[in-house]
């Protein structure tokens, strides 16, 4: 079986979820590949020194190198790590993990070029960003989604909708936590015992920030920290609508979740969220930032329990497309 190289951040044992490298990479390994990892630093600076010197170690000694592509800081280990791939001679793979890379190929074409045009191929897990990268000239991208074990999902159909909210990110300002407190806020004027549970660790600052904003505005909210995914889905079950207030996004995994476990999902329909969800069929989207319109949103769920069943039994029967025994054939035949 061939042997694998996989780049990526690897960093749960800090208190950060889980990435992709943690999950398909063990997917991966089930199958039989011999799959290296890198890194486990969680120093940035130190993360991408371990990155690029583990790849100077392995890269004659692996088939294939398989790298996350973020939009931001991270992007620069794709770009070092990538080039290594080049100079031996190795095939590489990027894994286009970032909401944002569009806009990283038009503020850095060349660099873009070098790191996307010389892949193997590059892998998007969501049809935007496949879409956007065969926008801009690429031509060898092709669409593999994000996987989930859906048998470790219980669908939980939920009769009664009440106005309990779970939000699951890591507390990031792009993912906008505070406009979950703001729709809480909003919703408790029609229903004062709506509640919302925040799951998820710390990123930049802004799980203080959140707290602080709710105490501002005397919201309560229920700060969980990172929990274990076990954890938040036994936690979901006491949940009945899921919001993702996101202003970029790719393909989010806690979304793909929330779908597998029966809650209805309002989301904002920004970057890949509108590929991956579809308006009034299998999920409600709101346009970004629109904290009003996302608590008008729920509302309609709360008044038509007949819709929010629907969009929830829709939402299983679609994410079930993504259980990992369909997707690991893409990436067998990718890896040949």
């Amino acid at each position: 079986m061939k042997s694998l190289l996989y780049i990526g951040n690897q960093l749960s044992k800090h208190g950060y979820n889980k990435t992709s490298i943690e999950t398909l990479g063990v997917f991966l390994e089930v199958e039989g590949y011999n799959v290296e990892f890198t890194s486990d630093k969680k120093n940035q600076w130190y993360r991408m020194l371990d990155m690029v010197w583990v790849t100077l170690l392995k890269v004659r000694k692996v088939d294939f190198i398989l790298i996350d592509t973020y939009s931001t800081s991270s992007f620069w280990y794709a770009v070092v790590c990538s080039q290594i791939a080049r100079v031996f001679k190795v095939k590489y793979v990027p894994i286009l993990r970032g909401g944002d890379l569009p806009n990283r190929l038009k503020n850095n074409p060349k660099l873009c070029r070098m790191v996307f045009a010389n892949a193997y191929q590059n892998v998007a897990p969501s049809a935007y960003l496949k879409q956007a990268f065969e926008s801009a000239g690429f031509t060898n991208v092709i669409h593999i989604p994000n996987s989930i074990e859906i048998d470790k999902y219980g669908f939980k159909s939920r009769e009664k909708i009440t106005p309990k909210l779970l939000w699951v990110r890591a507390f990031a300002s792009i993912y906008n936590p505070e406009m979950a407190v703001k729709v809480l806020q909003q919703l408790q004027e029609k229903h004062p015992s709506a509640s919302l549970t925040m799951v998820g660790p710390d990123k930049d600052g802004s799980l203080q920030t959140t707290k602080a904003f709710a105490k501002s505005i005397g919201v309560a909210v229920n700060f969980t920290g990172q929990l274990s995914k076990e954890d938040w889905w036994q936690l979901a079950s006491e949940h009945d609508v899921f919001i993702n207030t996101t202003h970029f996004d790719n393909t989010p995994i806690s979304v793909m979740e929330a779908m597998a476990l029966g809650l209805p999902v309002v989301s904002t329909d920004v970057g890949g969220i509108p590929y991956l969800l579809t308006d009034k069929e299998n999920a409600l989207l709101v346009p970004d930032n629109e904290d009003k319109t996302m608590t008008e949103a729920i509302l309609d769920l709360l008044n038509d329990e007949i819709k929010a069943n629907q969009l929830s039994k829709n939402a299983r029967i679609f994410i079930e497309q993504m259980d990992w025994q369909v997707v690991k054939q893409s990436w067998i035949s990718l890896l040949k």
